[in-house]
């Protein structure tokens, strides 16, 4: 077993879930990416959620931070609907892929340096896979910090300038690709202000006009 202490925390969370969710059958494995395999729009987060991903068996599916996430990818055009409630609701990425740089919930939503090596080379892997992408967007300081360090152990093109985290931030690389950083939708930022709904959907109107350049 390489992550022991997430593994323990993913089925602990299935084994003894909030009121609400008593009677569902989580997901309770490892996490993997999903959307549109020809997308040039990629998004990674920092992991699934203990009783959302966890859950479903989805990025960002059946929890509050995933309500604002695809509420503002229909607003610019990469989400069917505005809502992802469980892996049948007949969700559809347009353009657009979704990933983490955890596959599964760690606890107090914070990853250990091995642990997030240790789920590096699926990272890597996407994005290998992924050729067509020609913006990023980093959800949260984690998920901005594990594509930078993937683009290096991928020997990736440089950034033009320095790359410097906050919200609505644009770094450019000499093969063309952006990323752009925002703040992630966590009730931590939701709930006091930090982030908005407005802030996050500026940032995939800004990925829609990129892209459209």
């Amino acid at each position: 077993m390489r992550c022991p202490r997430l593994v323990a925390h993913r089925e602990g969370a299935a084994a003894a879930p909030p009121r609400r969710y008593r009677g569902q059958r989580y997901w309770a494995r490892p996490l993997p990416g999903f959307g549109d395999p020809r997308a040039r729009l990629l998004l990674v987060g920092l992991a699934p959620a203990a009783h959302g991903g966890n859950r479903t068996g989805r990025m960002f599916t059946g929890d509050r931070s995933g309500d604002w996430l695809f509420d503002a990818l229909h607003h610019a055009g990469f989400a069917n609907q505005p809502t992802s409630r469980d892996r049948r609701d007949g969700l559809r990425l347009r353009d657009a892929w979704i990933t983490a740089a955890i596959r599964c919930a760690p606890p107090a939503n914070k990853p250990t340096p091995r642990e997030m090596a240790r789920c590096e080379p699926f990272l890597l892997e996407e994005l290998r896979l992924l050729s067509r992408v020609r913006v990023v967007v980093g959800l949260g300081r984690i998920g901005w910090q594990a594509y930078l360090r993937a683009r290096r152990a991928r020997g990736a093109a440089r950034p033009r300038r320095r790359p410097a985290f906050g919200h609505g931030a644009i770094t450019t690389f000499e093969d063309g690709v952006t990323l752009i950083a925002s703040y992630h939708p966590s009730q931590q930022n939701t709930f006091t202000g930090k982030l908005t709904r407005p802030m996050l959907r500026a940032v995939f109107r800004k990925a829609r006009a990129l892209l459209g350049a």
